[in-house]
């Protein structure tokens, strides 16, 4: 079953767009897959197509050797967007693969560990904060904060996760701190005194909204330096979470935050392959290592899972994109022994269901394992074209001036 065109596709996100591989064979099947980039990463798309040619002729189901010769070929440029385009071809043929098998990809990977995976609630009053025109209601208070976590409980969601933000007075129109992708332009990456009052103000609204039942989760990204993360920590300390999430490319830093945290720590998000990934586990620098599967391959992604179990830390996928993406991370997460939970969006844009023909299905804070073939969920291409992409979107643009 050879491959005999590889194409991409993008639609309207809201304040981003989404992307799509179509990878077509010679029998007709066609394996779909998710990239992204709007999170810092630029011309996926176009590193997809010029490596298009030498995918096209070779069997989808050797998608080994294929990723082996188009790391051979861009070798001297490996990492970034170079890794997420062989990412984004090698998780297409991967769906292809399962669908020519007439099995879930979960089947590819080794088989089923659970049926249903725990997730948590991303980006609460994230985006309902920062982007009050595409997800409702709009935040503008602390009470609207407390009613998100009101929310999470009653829709039986066990954990959620959320941000910075800095409040005008009376705990009004919060503005998200986000000086680590430059809104505001902040490089020095310094945490103040305002910083650490808003954010254990934030902090102290959501649990109350939650309950003390739900786990509480929080991402500083790469918003500070080491000591502003220590900073961050210790005005927390006494708080109930469930994890803190710190992006560092310096693996010996994390590990002395770790080592003086009170809080488990997870990393990794933005890292590109099993090489990047182990200086963070032998300095055993995180408790979770989250795998962002859509860049590094499903397949590669396994790897990392291994080896990250040998060194006695557990795994979580990073998922803020489309439907597919969660679908594609679920098939991992079903089937890596080491998960840890899972993340993903609840706060979806109106058309977001239209863009499937199944989107996720999620019971008493769970996701529902399909047993479907491949990703056990297929795009609506003419949805997709029916809502052509934005010129200017994702992080690179949102919130800064034009």
């Amino acid at each position: 079953m050879k491959v005999v065109n590889v194409e991409t596709l993008a639609c309207d996100a809201g304040w981003r767009n989404y992307h799509f591989v179509k990878l077509t064979t010679e029998a007709g099947i066609v394996g779909w897959s998710e990239f992204d980039e709007g999170f810092g990463s630029p011309g996926v798309g176009t590193v997809i197509e010029r490596l298009a040619p030498i995918v096209i002729g070779q069997r989808a189901g050797e998608h080994e050797r294929i990723y082996a010769e188009l790391y051979c070929a861009t070798r001297p440029g490996s990492g970034g967007v170079v890794a997420q385009a062989i990412g984004a071809i090698e998780n297409a043929l991967l769906d292809a693969k399962a669908k020519a098998l007439n099995v879930p990809c979960y089947e590819l990977l080794g088989g089923k560990v659970r049926d249903r995976i725990r997730v948590y609630w991303s980006h609460c009053a994230t985006w309902r904060i920062n982007h009050p025109s595409f997800f409702e209601p709009p935040i503008t208070d602390l009470e609207g904060v407390k009613a998100i976590g009101r929310e999470v409980r009653e829709k039986k969601f066990t954990a959620l996760k959320t941000n910075i933000f800095l409040y005008a007075a009376g705990g009004k129109n919060p503005k998200g701190w986000r000086p680590g992708f430059g809104v505001p332009f902040l490089p020095e990456l310094n945490v103040d005194r305002n910083v650490l009052r808003n954010l254990r103000m934030h902090l102290e609204a959501i649990r109350e909204g939650a309950g003390p039942d739900v786990d509480l989760l929080l991402d500083l990204n790469f918003n500070a330096k080491t000591e502003g993360y220590l900073k961050i920590l210790r005005a927390i300390a006494d708080l109930d979470m469930f994890w803190v999430e710190i992006d560092t490319f310096n693996p010996e830093a994390l590990g002395l935050i770790r080592r003086q945290s009170r809080h488990p720590i997870s990393s990794c998000e933005t890292l590109l392959g099993l090489r990047e990934f182990l200086p963070y586990f032998r300095e055993q620098a995180v408790d979770v290592a989250i795998i962002d599967t859509p860049w590094n391959g499903v397949w590669q992604s396994m790897k990392i899972a291994c080896a990250a179990e040998a060194h006695e830390v557990n795994v979580a996928p990073h998922n803020f994109y489309g439907h597919l993406c969660t679908m594609m991370n679920a098939h991992f997460a079903a089937a890596v022994p080491n998960l840890r939970i899972m993340e993903t969006d609840i706060d979806r844009l109106a058309w977001d269901d239209e863009l499937v023909d199944h989107p996720p299905v999620f019971e008493n804070g769970h996701l529902i394992v399909p047993d479907r073939p491949g990703w056990g969920c297929v795009p609506n291409e003419a949805a997709i074209r029916a809502r052509p992409p934005k010129g200017r979107a994702g992080l690179l643009t949102y919130g800064r001036k034009a």
